[in-house]
This record gives C-alpha cells, structure tokens and sequence, in this order.
C-alpha cells in the first residue's frame, strides 16, 4: 500500500493508518472501519453530506 492509498489520523495520543477506496467515479473515501476499535472515537456526520453508506460492484454506465 502506497501513502497515495492510506490516511494517518492522529487522535490525541493514538494513531490509526486507515485504507483509502478508489471509486470509479467522485471522491476517495478513508474506510474508518477500524477507527472505534483502535482510537476508541466515533464519527459525526449531522448532514450524512460526507458518508458512503455502502460499497457496491455495480460497474458505473455513462448513458449518455
């Protein structure tokens, strides 16, 4: 894994190297997956604006 496909969080005195998702079409996304278990710290996202809600395998059609 190159740094290119990982993000450090520093949480106070604890760090966490959490994976980065290449989709096929918009913005990376950080898997925080394993964010609670090592930091013991949540994510808050009062709009759900800057949440994947999911992964999917489905290949991307541009119709147009």
């Amino acid at each position: 894994m190159s740094d290119l496909d990982q993000v450090t969080l520093n949480a106070g005195d604890k760090s966490v190297v959490l994976p980065v998702i290449k989709p096929t079409l918009g913005n990376d996304c950080v898997d925080i997956a394993k964010l609670t278990k090592e930091t013991g710290f949540f994510t808050y996202d009062s709009g759900f604006t800057a949440t994947a809600s999911c992964k999917s395998a489905i290949t991307y059609i541009d119709g147009d």
